[in-house]
């Protein structure tokens, strides 16, 4: 598969083991909307510490290193299928729903968001089914968390 040169694809001198994939991941789907809250950036880092990302990952340093090559993302399915083959995850369910909580976040899915989800979900295998499931989930399980109410 043709990825590109290095210059217009950065990331592929950047992310190169499982931790910094999943973190970088994530960072796209907090990113997507092109808006990053203070709020949004400790949801992540408490959802990278509770999956036990090994302290030696510098959070701000990948983010640092992702802002940098970001704009060098051409191909979005590219990317996120480059990330997801580092990942190599065997619980895909759950790693579509950490994306999908971290993109519900913001009070309303932006289409890029949207778009974005479908591209996770393709290349993870999931079906249609399943990935609108999840999304819907997700968004009840946020509407509960807000008022309280189930």
């Amino acid at each position: 598969m043709d990825h590109g040169t290095s210059a217009d694809n950065a990331y592929l001198l950047t992310v190169d083991n499982q931790d910094q994939a999943l973190c970088h991941l994530f960072f796209h789907c907090c990113m997507e909307d092109e808006k990053f809250t203070a709020s949004e950036l400790d949801d992540l880092s408490a959802k990278l510490i509770l999956l036990g990302l090994p302290p030696r990952i510098d959070i701000k340093r990948e983010l640092i290193a992702y802002l940098a090559y970001k704009p060098t993302i051409r191909d979005e399915q590219v990317y996120v299928r480059y990330l997801i083959r580092i990942i190599k995850p065997v619980n895909e369910l759950a790693l579509y729903s950490y994306c999908t909580e971290l993109l519900l976040d913001d009070p309303e899915l932006d289409p890029r968001e949207g778009a974005l989800l479908l591209k996770i979900a393709a290349e993870l295998g999931l079906s249609g089914d399943d990935a609108a499931l999840i999304k819907r989930l997700i968004a009840q399980r946020k509407a509960v968390e807000i008022s309280q109410i189930f």
